[in-house]
């Protein structure tokens, strides 16, 4: 008589974390990782992270557009972008809020657009070149026009 075996244990779902990563078989004629192409990655991108990332920062602010006199709505920070290789030159236009140390926040806007733009496109900021255009009290949330 042959040996009795133990049952056979119920497989489940492996527990979250704990699932090696799926290996990838390519093909013998794919070439190497490094060899497989380029990613561009357009200046109008590279242009909304730094936009973007100087809005993270307090103490900046949008300032108030007006055509004729007439509010016509906000315009926040405005950022001229030139990439080249994997590194960007950056031109960046901001309105800080007042009274605040403006340094303290432009400080904080170059760490934030440096890091912004590394995490998000691996490019490194080779300059960063900031004006600030205007400085403004700083408002509490927009009353509604109509009441």
């Amino acid at each position: 008589a042959a040996p009795a075996r133990p049952p056979a244990a119920v497989a489940g779902p492996p527990a979250p974390g704990t699932r090696a990563p799926a290996e990838v078989a390519l093909p013998a004629w794919a070439p190497d990782a490094d060899e497989r192409g380029v990613l561009d990655i357009a200046p109008s991108v590279l242009r909304a992270i730094v936009e973007h990332a100087t809005d993270l920062v307090p103490g900046t602010l949008h300032r108030e557009r007006r055509v004729a006199g007439v509010e016509v709505g906000d315009a926040g920070p405005r950022a001229r972008i030139s990439a080249s290789g994997d590194a960007v030159d950056v031109r960046l236009e901001l309105t800080c809020a007042y009274p605040a140390p403006v340094r303290d926040t432009v400080a904080a806007v170059r760490a934030k657009v440096a890091e912004e733009l590394e995490r998000l496109a691996g490019y490194r900021v080779r300059s960063l070149a900031v004006t600030v255009s205007g400085l403004r009290g700083a408002t509490g949330p927009a009353q509604p026009r109509i009441r």
